[in-house]
């Protein structure tokens, strides 16, 4: 690759052909501020925050979009610069309705972090009138405060251009210009499907998920009712960041031994009913392999993807795996099989789950999620909601010692625990896929082609004499594409793994924010995924037919994966719906 070389605050830089001055500066070690640029995704020059000024230019331009050039003179850091950008955040600021104390970003605001760092008048441009809220909480797993909005469009990109849907963007003209949907409906009634990827490059409290740790901490004060929780697999690996650990560290322990300490009766873990769900939806996909049914057959894990799926690709609906995703599997099962071995009321059991997704809160009310009749999971919340939860509880989460979860769904395979990652769904599944079809244990159990993070990966494999081709996509877009070329039939596929969040369940939309300075830098997802492909290496316990719970739980309750008992509990049902 070509490079050029420029001086940047005097210094001279090398950088690859093509380069804006913002990644030329961040490959020099220099953080030029941004509001609305996001890597590939938002970069319009929009904030302003990001001007630079360069020798000879008549203006000086936006560092996210003006392309750096051999011989160039830049400087970041001037005192006519550092005054515009306060100036910037002040204008901002009077747009802006500051209730920071209360609010949820606060201390984790890329507005606020910036004020304090320009040391701003917040008052120096006050409106003649208070700002007041201008709300919508119309939706089951979000809340959008446009008095908190700087337009900066971070969200609109991400909701078009990665997730395909487009349901939000700028409305009006002028300073009436607004984020909103179209025609001013409400979230609610739009074709959202609830990823909410939207939240987690807002930079401001404008996008927030919907708080349900009331009826958390009402359950758990409640003597009548036996609370259990169970985190989903990709939380070990993220939770930590709210508490200043490095991004990907592996807190599986402290998370347990939080949880046990805000006073939840029992503690297990959502990569347990991962492994159930690799039984079922094996035996689905080796049911239609051997029997002719439809293919290829789509894994169902992801609620986000699964609502994508009624509203965009409807007829994609009987390619879809009937199983519950994870999270239901275990609320499922909580209710029914651990229910009758500890001798308790269905109706005395409430179920927490933790998740990496806002798009739970919407599955734990989907239809047909409730196996006694009750919901099978009553609350999901999200990492960060967790978090919040431990600090109110005056937990010092760095403090905590290393626990282990509880029986009955306290063990899990690696092949579990690695459903947080893209690509991890198919190679849980073809570790025990492959040892059905050939009869035989894997001389190697890695199926390295299906991990990484890119948006769309394909594999083929010989299992016995039976040729299976896979591939794995995240992320709405590249979710789109791929089920583009299957219908031109371009593409012909046994089995697909979709996920609707880049990277997997370990970049999801209800994850510890991380600001857009290291969101541009930093591959958040492979970070994440590390911790548990790591995990997952040192089990020896690595695939989920193999798992003793499980096992337990076939020969005495379920009888066989795909049984009537099996589907009455772990199964589910799709629908068309019709996009607003």
């Amino acid at each position: 690759m070509d490079n050029i070389t420029l001086k940047i605050n005097g210094l001279s830089v090398t950088a690859p052909l093509g380069s804006t001055i913002l990644e030329a500066a961040q490959k020099a070690g220099i953080r030029i501020p941004t509001l609305c640029y996001l890597k590939e995704d938002n970069a319009i020059g929009a904030c302003r925050l990001c001007v630079v000024e360069v020798k000879g230019a008549r203006s000086n331009p936006a560092a996210c979009v003006q392309e750096a050039a051999e011989g160039m003179e830049v400087q970041t850091n001037t005192p006519a610069l550092r005054e515009s950008r306060k100036k910037t955040l002040e204008l901002l600021l009077s747009q802006h309705r500051m209730e920071c104390l209360s609010c949820v970003r606060s201390v984790n605001c890329e507005l606020q972090t910036l004020a304090q760092e320009y040391n701003v008048d917040a008052h120096r441009y006050d409106p003649a009138e208070p700002i007041g809220p201008a709300i919508d909480d119309s939706a089951v797993h979000l809340v959008r405060d446009n008095s908190k909005c700087i337009l900066c469009r971070r969200c609109a990109a991400v909701c078009k251009r990665v997730q395909y849907v487009g349901v939000i963007g700028a409305t009006e003209r002028g300073n009436l210009t607004q984020i909103a949907s179209p025609f001013e409906y409400g979230l609610a009634d739009t074709s959202c499907v609830h990823c909410g990827q939207c939240i987690a490059v807002c930079p401001t409290g404008a996008l927030t998920e919907r708080d349900d740790t009331d009826p958390v901490w009402a359950a758990l004060a409640n003597p009548d009712q036996h609370v259990v929780v169970a985190p989903a697999p990709s939380v070990r690996a993220q939770l930590g960041e709210c508490f200043g650990m490095p991004i990907g560290t592996n807190v599986e322990g402290k998370l347990i031994a939080a949880l046990r300490r805000l006073g939840f009766d029992k503690v297990f873990g959502v990569d347990t009913a991962a492994d159930v769900t690799v039984m079922e939806e094996g035996a689905e996909l080796i049911q239609r392999l051997k029997e002719g049914g439809k293919l290829p057959l789509i894994s169902s894990c992801s609620p986000g993807w699964v609502k994508f799926c009624e509203y965009y690709y409807p007829e994609f609906i009987e390619n879809m795996s009937s199983c519950k995703s994870p999270q239901q599997m275990f609320g499922a099962l909580t209710k029914t099989w651990y229910a009758e071995r500890a001798g308790l009321d269905p109706k005395d059991i409430f179920v927490v789950t933790i998740m990496p997704c806002t798009a739970k809160k919407f599955e734990v009310r989907r239809p047909g999620e409730d196996a006694t009749g009750y919901p099978d999971v009553d609350v999901a919340l999200t990492t960060r909601e967790l978090a919040a939860m431990i600090r109110r509880a005056g937990i010092d989460f760095n403090m905590l010692p290393d626990e282990a979860a509880d029986p009955a769904f306290g063990v899990a395979s690696g092949a579990g625990l690695i459903f947080g990652a893209s690509g991890g769904v198919m190679e849980a599944a073809l570790r025990t896929v492959a040892e059905k079809l050939t009869g035989k244990p894997l001389d190697k159990i890695d199926f390295t082609a299906v991990r990484g993070v890119e948006g769309i990966k394909e594999a083929e494999y010989d299992l016995n004499g039976t040729t299976v081709r896979v591939a794995v996509t995240s992320g709405l877009s590249n979710a789109a594409k791929l089920l583009d070329m299957v219908k031109s039939g371009e593409k012909d596929y046994h089995f697909i793994e979709v996920m609707a969040c880049p990277g997997g369940c370990v970049n999801g939309g209800g994850q510890p924010y991380q600001p857009s300075h290291v969101r541009n830098t930093v591959d958040l997802s492979a970070q994440r995924a590390k911790a548990l492909y790591s995990e997952d290496q040192s089990k020896t316990l690595r695939k989920s037919h193999e798992n003793p719970v499980v096992k337990e739980l076939y020969e005495t309750y379920l009888g066989e994966p795909g049984s009537e008992k099996a589907h009455h509990i772990l199964h589910t049902r799709f629908e068309e719906r019709e996009i607003y």
